[in-house]
């Protein structure tokens, strides 16, 4: 221990340092370090999958062509109308106009484009918005023109426990196009605040101008593209939007990580001249999103992103558009995940670097920081998920590195006792059972007679895609926590997490006669401290869980299974167990909390006979034959009575038998 002692303290300061870099995440490392090393990844993903741009997105983009054809930007007005009509003319779902007009031409060509703009009736106007960072600005806006005023939110919900006007974006100037353009169309803000390395990834889907909120201008073109009113849009205050029923998430301050799908010319795109000279008919943009824009040198709205130094703004636009509408944002990850793998990998190095010579402990440290590189590059690929790769990866490297030099120049040799570990621990009484009987944890099994409990909770993919990552765990290690107690009390042996569902067992390693009997009673326990738990949740505004349990009682294989010396788990296997679950799962056909077999329900006859087991309702479902089996097995609900109340047992139908085809 001495002679480690250097290592341990320096591995223990990066640990703790590096966990609270990740809790802080200053904005200097975020933006000038772990953004690059994001951008990495997301160049990375175009050699191995496919873009997948929208296909009914389409831009009429203002190129070089079109500039060498018509004419320097910007265009006389009267022919940005005759763009606008043959626009029209195809019949678009929507018009996406990615210029602002704030001053006067004449009246002549002002009064074709706006007669243009109002006769297509589903314009979108991008309005520019002066924005500052982050912080509350102190100065008071001047007052939105009214026009402007009918594009706010009309709907904004406060989030109990978001300050959300305190991060919100802010303007102090906004400039739209003049007041007969704006008319009758829709308006929606097109400002971005840059990274600080000027690499534009995030859109700003609300700002707050004043006493309104105002949508971005993508989030409008894909409102009027599925049809929706104004009334729909609704705001969550540093939460989310609601589109439609849509829920889209964004940060606190309203932003969201942009999808970029690839480089310029990802979307497909229609030369504005080519429109204009009829060499492209409009009816080739009939039913799809259309935003018009610029790409052409000096017209000054090219943006830096991960892909291009010389991004289209209306492109940008495009795939904000795009990532609303299939809600594809690139998430980011709670630090809780980082943080545990910077103490899990932390851990690991302590514990085996001392252990090992120079060698094996820089394969060991190479093998951890690529188990790291793999899926947090996997993550972003496939599934659109941002894991943090700084922190964690510094911690390792530099753990290793301390590990690996101390061990070079220590000419001390190691050699220690191989003392036996456990690689997971369940109760304290099967440690203590195990450190009698050493054979336990031995490969293998033997044959017992036990009562297995599944729980699952209902719907919780839906519950999980309809809430913050950090809400859905902070209620799931709520709810477990709360489960885990109940299954100690009842002294089960709880055999493991499989994400949301618990399964537990009775009757081994120590023998239980009434095995059944604390099954039983520990899923009524659940259920009734589940109901407590949903009511809690309620009075705090968060939405409940509700959950089913499934229990059935027989002979099953109890021992150590997996690798031994490297993993293995303490856990029960066989045709019971698969009943078991199976049974978990009826608790949705039947509308049941709490199913069981007739098998639990025999082993609980004589306490009931005896008046033993009371203040229960047990009702016979059906009979069933499930998927894999042949034989039918009576299904049974448990329900609570009055504690006192004598058992009440109604039996199934002998004759009826139920053939399930789902697992």
């Amino acid at each position: 221990m001495k002679k480690n002692l250097v290592f341990y303290l320096i591995a223990t300061i990066s640990l703790l340092l590096f966990s609270l870099l990740q809790v802080i995440d200053p904005e200097y490392i975020q933006e000038k370090l772990e953004s690059k090393t994001y951008d990495a990844r997301l160049n990375l993903r175009n050699y191995f999958k496919k873009a997948n741009p929208a296909q009914d997105i389409a831009i009429v983009m203002v190129d070089e062509n079109s500039l060498a054809e018509i004419g320097r930007w910007p265009w006389p007005r009267d022919i940005t109308a005759d763009m606008v009509n043959k626009i029209s003319a195809g019949k678009p779902k929507v018009i996406g106009i990615d210029i602002i007009f704030p001053e006067r031409e004449n009246s002549v060509n002002d009064g074709k484009l706006a007669a243009a703009i109002q006769n297509a009736g589903n314009v979108v106007l991008a309005t520019k918005f002066d924005v500052t960072d982050l912080r509350q600005t102190q100065a008071s806006p001047p007052p939105a023109p009214d026009f402007l005023e009918d594009s706010a939110f009309m709907t904004i919900r406060t989030v109990p426990g978001i300050k959300w006007k305190d991060q919100a974006i802010k303007s102090v100037k906004v400039t739209p196009s003049l007041a007969e353009f704006a008319k009758g169309t829709t308006l929606g803000q097109v400002s971005n605040l840059y990274d600080m390395d000027g690499v534009l990834r995030r859109e700003i889907l609300y700002l707050n101008y004043g006493d309104d909120c105002y949508p971005s201008f993508s989030l409008q073109i894909a409102r009027i593209a599925l049809k929706l009113p104004m009334q729909d849009l609704i705001l969550y205050g540093g939460s989310a939007v609601e589109l439609g029923g849509r829920i889209i998430r964004t940060d606190l301050s309203g932003r969201n990580i942009i999808n970029y799908r690839g480089g310029e010319n990802t979307y497909k795109q229609i030369s504005a001249t080519d429109l204009l000279k009829g060499r492209v008919s409009p009816d080739t943009l009939r039913d799809k999103i259309i935003l018009v824009g610029t790409s052409a040198q000096g017209t000054f709205d090219q943006k830096v992103t991960p892909f291009s130094a010389s991004f289209p703004g209306v492109e940008k636009n495009a795939t904000v558009v795009d990532n609303i509408m299939k809600n594809d944002f690139i998430r980011r990850s709670p630090y809780t995940v980082e943080i545990s793998v910077i103490i899990i990998s932390s851990l690991i190095l302590i514990i085996f670097l001392p252990r090992l010579k120079a060698k094996s402990g820089v394969i060991l440290a190479c093998g951890l920081i690529g188990s790291y590189i793999i899926p947090s590059t996997v993550s972003l690929i496939y599934y659109n998920f941002w894991l943090n790769a700084t922190y964690p990866l510094l911690n390792m490297g530099f753990i290793s590195a301390s590990g690996v030099i101390l061990r070079w120049i220590s000419e001390e040799k190691y050699s220690r006792r191989i003392r036996a570990m456990f690689s997971s621990y369940v109760t304290e009484r099967l440690v203590n059972e195990m450190i009698r009987h050493p054979e336990m944890a031995q490969l293998g099994g033997h044959k017992r007679e036990i009562t297995v409990l599944f729980s699952d909770v209902v719907s919780f993919t839906t519950y999980s895609e309809n809430h913050q990552p950090e809400e859905v765990v902070a209620i799931l290690n709520e709810y477990l926590g709360e489960m885990t107690d109940i299954v100690l009390k009842w002294e089960g042996i709880l055999d493991k997490f499989i994400g949301d569902a618990i399964v537990v067992f009775w009757g081994a390693p120590m023998k239980q006669d009434d095995h059944a009997e604390r099954a039983a009673r520990c899923a009524l326990e659940m259920q009734e401290r589940l109901g407590q738990l949903r009511l809690k949740w309620e009075a705090e505004g968060r939405a409940p869980l509700a959950s089913g349990i499934g229990l059935n009682s027989g002979e099953a294989i109890v021992g150590n299974i997996g690798a031994e010396g490297k993993k293995m788990d303490y856990t029960v296997i066989g045709d019971h167990v698969n009943l078991g679950a199976r049974v978990e799962g009826l608790t949705r056909r039947y509308g049941a909390k709490v199913l069981m077999t007739e098998y639990t329900l025999a082993k609980l006859r004589p306490l009931i006979d005896a008046g033993q087991f009371r203040g229960v309702s047990i009702l016979g479902q059906e009979r069933v034959i499930v998927k894999g089996k042949d034989t039918p097995v009576g299904i049974f609900s448990l329900t609570p009575l009055d504690p006192e109340a004598a058992t009440v047992i109604v039996e199934c139908d002998p004759d009826k038998v139920v053939r399930l085809t789902e697992k």
